[in-house]
């Protein structure tokens, strides 16, 4: 009796060790890179990103069981890479809910992977049934890492909060700007009131929709991809009148259509690619490139393959080239969607290769900086709320 007992409590240790590995398994399965760092870049194309304000519209890091201040060798952000790519601001999303066999073309709403994962790397219980507990988590997770960062990795929720750290960075450049994002807003849990808690707790953009329709809208890869609901109508509203930035990532095309017709703010596509390089169910066509850009918005071009097809430098390039022919280079910025169990061509640290595959594609100097950064800092600068 007492060795069945010994066994039953062995194997439940090892499976208890077993389960909360689980996430660093998947993690490193799932975030990828095609080449290993380090990453080459010529001297001049070195120099010439040491010079730029980086600026990158969305990373998943705070779903992975990581302590952004330290360095990893798995998935593509962290504190220390980011310094090294000369990232100067990044925006960090929260992914609260994924569909079980998650595909580009259709999924419904009624499964979730995100649940175990929560389970699996220790969070809170309220976490476990509540999409906007694990919303407000994860941007505990960026408040926490920033306040023991010794001041090299900085929320900003407001212009000044901007406008400090941009003066602070031109005097000393070790250092990374933080914003807050949500990877979709089924977090609000169909409550108005919510947009509020979000943006107490710091976000300041907002994704509408992820992998499946929701209460405010279709998305791309939903059963209905329809427009705007009610409700939706009800948000997109409030998010203007609070100063939040609209994100349509992952928006239905009827989505994108109704939110054009009411939006009174520039709009973002945090991470993107177009239609006109890489045709798929969530890149952008040449008619909703032109009007996001025509609100004054940037579309944040991709990385990964469902972006660009290739994830390869090159393949960056073309597309960054295509929506810079069709809206002009203010409009266009970066969208790496660094960690979002992806396959990059490189981690933060390798940034310097995509200067200098605009320097080859014939890109001047100032549309560089403005791609590489420049449009996100004017674009933040001109929506984030004064306080």
């Amino acid at each position: 009796m007492r060795k069945t007992v010994i066994g039953t409590l062995v194997l439940l240790v090892v499976g208890l060790v077993v389960f909360f590995n689980v996430p660093t398994i998947v993690d490193g399965h799932m975030n990828t890179v095609t080449h290993p760092a380090p990453y080459a870049a010529s001297a001049p194309a070195t120099a010439a990103h040491q010079a730029l304000f980086v600026a990158d519209l969305h990373d998943d890091a705070l779903l992975w069981n990581r302590d952004l201040l330290q360095r990893y060798e798995r998935g593509h952000v962290d504190l220390p890479r980011l310094l090294d790519g000369h990232v100067a601001l990044q925006v960090f999303a929260t992914v609260t809910k994924t569909p079980k066999g998650l595909n580009y073309e259709r999924n419904g709403s009624d499964t979730d992977s995100i649940t175990l994962l929560a389970m699996a790397q220790r969070w809170p219980t309220a976490t476990w049934n509540s999409l906007l507990a694990r919303a407000l988590y994860m941007g505990e997770k960026l408040h926490r890492a920033a306040q023991d960062s010794q001041g090299r990795l900085v929320v900003v929720k407001s212009r000044q909060d901007l406008q400090a750290f941009i003066q602070a960075w031109s005097q000393d450049s070790h250092r990374v700007a933080a914003i807050l994002a949500t990877e979709g807003l089924h977090p609000l849990e169909g409550k108005l009131e919510n947009v509020d808690r979000l943006y107490d707790a710091g976000f300041r953009i907002t994704g509408l929709t992820h992998f499946f329709d929701n209460e405010v809208g279709g998305s791309a890869h939903g059963l209905e991809k329809g427009g705007l609901t009610p409700f939706g109508r009800q948000v997109v509203a409030k998010l203007e009148e609070k100063g939040m930035l609209i994100d349509l990532a992952h928006a239905s095309k009827p989505l994108i259509d109704d939110v054009l017709a009411m939006a009174k703010r520039p709009l973002l596509v945090s991470h993107t690619g177009v239609a006109g390089t890489c045709p798929g169910p969530r890149n952008l066509t040449d008619d909703h490139l032109r009007r996001i850009a025509a609100t004054g918005g940037v579309v944040g071009i991709g990385y990964w393959d469902g972006a660009v097809c290739q994830p390869d430098v090159p393949a960056i390039v073309k597309a960054i080239r295509y929506a810079v022919d069709q809206v002009g280079v203010a409009h266009v910025g970066l969208g790496s969607d660094f960690d979002g169990a992806t396959r990059m061509p490189f981690d933060a640290t390798g940034l310097p290769q995509l200067t200098e595959g605009l320097m080859a594609a014939g890109f001047n100097a100032g549309d560089i900086r403005a791609i590489m950064g420049g449009n996100v800092q004017r674009l933040l600068l001109q929506t984030l709320p004064t306080i």
